[in-house]
Order: C-alpha cells, then sequence, then structure tokens
C-alpha cells in the first residue's frame, strides 16, 4: 500500500473535513497497512534528568534528523521501514534508558541527537510487534520531567511546536507528539525550504501556548495533530500546532 502523507487539510481543526492524516482518530484506509512504530530512546540518569523542554525539543529534532537521513531515503537502508511506517498510522513511542541501558541502544543501528543537556536517540521505524531486545525492555513509564527554570523566551522568526494548554501529557508522551508536529511541518515544506532547515541544525521551540493564542492556531491553517488516542489521551485530541515561519502566511 503507498499512501501519500497527511497534508494540512488532513489535520483540520474540523472533524468534518475528510482526510487521511495518520494522526486523526476515525477509521482510515491506513488501517489496513502493516502497522510500524518509531522508537525513540531518552537517556534519563538518575541523578542528572534532562528538562523536560529540552527533552521535547530535542526529541523533535531527532524525528527530523531522521526524515532527513540519506539512509531513510531514495534506496537507503531505512528506505523501506520509513515508507511502511508513513504509508499506516504514524506512531512514536518514547522509553527511558540509563547507564547500561543506554549503553546498549546505543549499539543499536540509529541516531543520537543531543539538546542543551537532553540525548534522545531515534532508530529506524519498526513492527508494532517487532521491537529489538534491548528496545522492547526499555520503561515507557518513568519519563515525567521537569522544567527547573521557565522556558526562554523564543526566537519569533524560528519554528515553534506550540502544544495545548488543556491536554495535559506525560513527559514522554509530549515527546512522541513534538516529533508529529515536527513532521508534519517537515512534509509541508519544499525542498529547498527543508534543506536550508536541516543545513540550520533544525532549530525549533517547543512552548505551551496561552489558552487565547491556541484557539487562534487550531484556526490558522498551520499543521495540527490531532491525537489517535493509543495512550493517555483521548481519541482526536489536539495536541500541537506546528508553526514553521515558511508556513505561516498559509490561510
Amino acid at each position: 500500500m503507498d499512501l501519500p502523507p497527511g497534508r494540512l487539510e488532513d489535520v483540520t481543526s474540523d472533524p468534518a473535513v475528510p482526510g487521511d492524516s495518520p494522526f486523526r482518530s476515525e477509521p482510515s484506509i491506513r488501517d489496513e497497512a502493516p502497522q510500524f512504530v518509531l522508537p525513540l530512546v531518552v537517556r534519563i540518569e538518575r541523578a542528572d534528568p534532562p528538562a523536560r523542554t529540552d527533552a521535547l525539543e530535542t526529541a523533535a529534532r531527532a524525528v527530523l534528523t531522521l526524515l532527513a537521513d540519506e539512509r531513510a531515503l531514495g534506496d537507503g537502508e531505512w528506505s523501506a521501514a520509513v515508507r511502511d511506517w508513513q504509508d499506516a498510522r504514524i506512531r512514536k513511542v518514547v522509553r527511558r534508558a540509563r547507564g547500561a541501558e543506554w549503553r546498549r541502544a546505543e549499539a543499536l543501528p540509529g541516531i543520537t541527537v543531543t539538546g542543551k543537556a537532553a540525548e534522545v536517540r531515534v532508530f529506524p521505524p519498526v513492527p508494532l510487534d517487532g521491537w529489538p531486545k534491548d528496545l522492547a525492555k526499555l520503561q515507557v513509564s518513568g519519563t515525567d520531567l521537569e522544567d527547573p527554570e521557565p522556558p526562554v523566551d523564543i526566537d519569533p522568526t524560528a519554528p515553534v511546536i506550540w502544544q495545548n494548554p488543556e491536554v495535559g501529557m506525560s513527559a514522554g508522551k509530549a515527546m512522541a507528539q513534538a516529533g508529529h508536529g515536527a513532521q508534519l511541518a517537515w512534509w509541508e515544506l519544499s525542498d529547498e525550504e527543508r534543506t536550508m532547515w536541516r543545513e540550520a541544525g533544525f532549530p525549533l521551540a517547543v512552548r505551551t501556548a496561552e489558552p487565547r493564542r491556541w484557539r487562534e492556531l487550531t484556526e490558522s491553517g498551520l499543521p495540527l495533530v490531532r491525537d489517535a488516542g493509543f495512550t493517555e489521551i483521548a481519541p482526536g485530541s489536539c495536541t500541537v500546532v506546528a508553526d514553521h515561519p515558511a508556513l505561516r502566511t498559509v490561510g
């Protein structure tokens, strides 16, 4: 099965608008495809965990880094898995590791992305029931992170993944949602815009929107993630909006 990636009109905030977004909760032809998941592992050492916002931003950049990697493109060694994953529901699962667990995860094929202090390793997609043993043993719970200080002000010219202020999520869930938002923005950009973003090192920020600003964002035409509701939150919940400068004129 060869389905196109989700488009802006597929992830509109209006549930009456038809679409084939991999993030919508309604039944879709994507459900008929073999289901894959993108594994992400965040390093959380007991004595020195990363800040929450740093982890979220690093996870989003990790997803973008994999999507842009030559191994995920064309005839690259990960390309078939990435295509199969994008043909179905777009699932991401974040697990945590420390010490020897992290060293074993780093030994598997993947890419480690570093933030201010956070470290996130992203792996090529795997079947839902086909996780590598060293990743399958890692815990999903325990990714509750905090920001010891308020995040710094954002650069108004930089991409921002805005979080819904009314939906509470664990750090692991929020990392996956930030990755979803970054992926939708990536799909909407031209090749030239993607190249510019990649060459700049995928700068972005993840922030929680003020309620009034959130309502404006969901009506702006920017990429909006409606979660399928597999974990933590209700199906159809709007979780993040991807506000990339190149997409801000979409209306």
